[in-house]
């Protein structure tokens, strides 16, 4: 099943449950993060909505209506789950590894997720403009102290996310050891939501087992697979909640996705392919993103479906 929020003027938009062929949509009377709180009541709702609409029915949407699956959350948590990238990224910035046995995770901003097609305002190129591609999962209300083999059933739906980055910053946030501000503004989401049944034999070991396409100014940057995560998406939930209990709606991120054989695959964010540059030649050759400039993601399963949609944004100067 998949799950869009039109735009209707409100904070957290009308819930809308898609078609398979993603043109028609049903309103569920509802938004998403209200639904995430009363998913086992809400959920027989939807799918018979989702009945309807493969007999036919439904209404036609435009993507210009559509916002992020859900524009607002109460937490936004970000792993760092793909090793390789860390490796990657510890040359980039010139710093040693970080040892540690637990995931990498850290607190976002939640308060605004931008829609699949929003324009991304920017103060200024010199902050260094990147983009970063993952996937990430909605869960509903998630106890303290829960095991990552019960937390799996706490992950009601999985989201595409482009995790903006201003790399300039990020280091000397980094030195204070307070976490980011500033490097980390809102993050994007592709259009649709999608339960982890939608993904059929691609969600296998807690893990989006997709490529995720990236284009930067509409040439190909990369092609990388969402399955070499380091910690599964249960066992991140089991992280985040081992001392206090997540409300139902917490957004949490793989991180960017990364993968050992990038000579091939290529990257989901710049700061990547400027560290392998370093590797090859001794220096980063890739600048920055440029105000104007246009990214592009689409998550895509064996089988060839694009089941979260697309982001297509453009940059501009805030």
């Amino acid at each position: 099943m998949r799950l869009a929020t039109l735009d209707d003027g409100t904070p957290d938009g009308a819930l809308v449950v898609v078609s398979p062929d993603g043109t028609r949509v049903l309103p569920a009377q509802t938004s998403l993060i209200a639904a995430i709180a009363d998913w086992p009541g809400v959920l027989p709702v939807l799918q018979a909505l989702a009945a309807r609409l493969a007999l036919g029915q439904g209404d036609p949407f435009g993507p210009a209506q559509l916002r992020a699956p859900m524009p607002r959350s109460w937490q936004w948590l970000d792993g760092s789950a793909f090793n390789q990238h860390g490796e990657l990224m510890q040359i980039a910035f010139n710093q040693a590894p970080i040892e540690t046995d637990r995931p990498l995770m850290y607190q976002g901003l939640s308060d605004r997720f931008y829609g699949p097609t929003d324009p991304i305002p920017f103060a200024s190129e010199a902050d260094g403009i990147d983009f970063e591609g993952e996937f990430g999962v909605i869960v509903d209300a998630v106890p303290m102290g829960v095991t990552s083999h019960d937390a799996a059933a706490h992950i009601r739906l999985i989201v595409q996310i482009n995790d903006w980055s201003l790399r300039a910053i990020a280091p000397v946030e980094m030195k204070t050891g307070f976490g980011w501000i500033q490097a980390k503004p809102a993050c994007s989401m592709a259009p649709f939501a999608v339960t982890p049944d939608e993904l059929g034999r691609d969600w296998r070991d807690g893990r989006v087992c997709c490529d995720l396409a990236v284009a930067w100014n509409g040439q190909r940057f990369g092609m990388v697979r969402g399955d070499e995560m380091a910690f599964s998406f249960p066992e991140l939930v089991a992280h985040a909640a081992r001392t206090r209990d997540l409300v139902a709606g917490t957004i949490i991120g793989s991180g960017t996705v990364s993968n050992r054989d990038y000579a091939t695959r290529g990257s989901a964010c710049i700061s990547e392919r400027r560290a392998i540059e370093i590797i090859a030649h001794g220096q980063a050759q890739t600048a920055f993103m440029a105000i104007g400039d246009s990214v592009q993601m689409e998550g895509r399963t064996s089988d060839g479906r694009t089941p979260f949609g697309a982001i297509d944004q453009v940059t501009f100067r805030a």
